[in-house]
């Protein structure tokens, strides 16, 4: 009975020993160097059988010869097999669609009772800045600028003529530099542990509610709203989005769970920066869409009102759903 255990030990040293080959071979396909496959899909598969292998034969030699070459060796092959199967690719555009198809749909997940909480805090805001300034106008001075209160006043929209002071190629350009602007600055702002995007998020709503009231009581809302459904379905969604961001970064300044303060924090902004990142095309097109047609009479409400909702509707199924329709090549 005493030799049975030396004898398998042996046995299976010799089994592993046979498989040398194909460990080479493994060790052939992660070179840098290598010449390009014929068959990638192919190549890839084997890589991912042998990775398979390579633990069983690592856990193997472990039990049967310790911390010996063949060991240590097995642990180099594993572990560079493993650095393969995860490496990012090097190809941009399959990067992107993991990013749409992969990463941001199961982010988004996790943001949704935070996107809901900042969806009902800027729809509270609406509705307090329109009954404040429905209530009391005098109170339209401290959230519009004088010109603006004028304007509105002697029956026009500061939206009027637009496109004759600023083209719209330079129009776009500033107003999507503004929106992505604000969208980072709501999710800084949870740097504040959450407070600060708070505020962000209830001042736009009130100034939103506001204006809309005041401009309202001089029979422009209409027009104000006509000025406003195309682009800003998309702008507000990535407001209300950025706005969830900060307040999940402030979630994990004041509970950070099993991490330390640090690495919730890093991985909040890590998180951010790839939403935004995915987002920041939309804001590109909203802002074309406001330099283009928002400040065109020639547009008509109910082509605007398409236009903002169908885009809306776009810009949540992609952030929710990713790209089925674009496959990795």
């Amino acid at each position: 009975m005493a030799n049975i255990q030396p004898d398998t030990n042996a046995a299976l040293s010799q089994w592993l020993m046979a498989k040398k080959a194909g460990w080479e071979d493994l060790e052939n396909k992660l070179k840098p160097n290598k010449a390009a496959p014929i068959s990638p899909v192919n190549e890839a598969c084997e890589i991912l059988s042998s990775y398979k292998a390579i633990m069983t034969d690592l856990s193997l030699s472990r039990r049967v010869n310790g911390d010996t070459l063949i060991t240590r060796y097995l642990e180099n092959l594993f572990l560079k097999t493993q650095e393969e199967i995860y490496r990012p690719s090097n190809n941009l555009f399959s990067r992107i669609i993991d990013l749409y198809n992969l990463e941001v749909p199961v982010l988004m997940g996790r943001l949704k009772n935070s996107i809901i909480s900042a969806f009902l805090i800027f729809v509270i805001s609406i509705a307090t800045g329109w009954f404040l300034i429905n209530s009391f106008p005098d109170l339209i001075s401290l959230i519009a600028a004088p010109k603006m209160i004028d304007q509105v006043q002697s029956g026009r929209l500061w939206t009027d003529g637009l496109l004759n002071v600023t083209p719209s190629s330079m129009l776009s350009i500033s107003i999507t530099a503004n929106n992505i602007t604000v969208s980072l600055f709501a999710f800084a702002m949870g740097a504040f542990y959450g407070l600060g995007t708070l505020y962000i998020i209830g001042l736009n709503g009130l100034m939103l509610g506001g204006i809309f009231a005041f401009t309202a009581s001089y029979s422009l809302g209409e027009r104000l709203f006509s000025f406003i459904i195309a682009h800003g379905v998309v702008e507000l969604s990535v407001i209300i989005i950025s706005g969830a961001m900060g307040l999940e970064l402030g979630e994990a300044l004041v509970r950070p769970g099993s991490r330390n303060r640090t690495q919730a924090f890093q991985n909040a902004n890590a998180n951010a920066g790839k939403i935004l990142f995915a987002a920041t095309p939309f804001l590109i097109f909203a802002g074309l869409i406001e330099g283009f047609i928002s400040p065109d009479p020639s547009y008509g409400l109910t082509g605007r009102i398409l236009i903002g909702v169908c885009s809306g509707i776009i810009f949540w199924l992609i952030m929710l759903f990713g790209l089925p329709w674009v496959s990795r090549k």
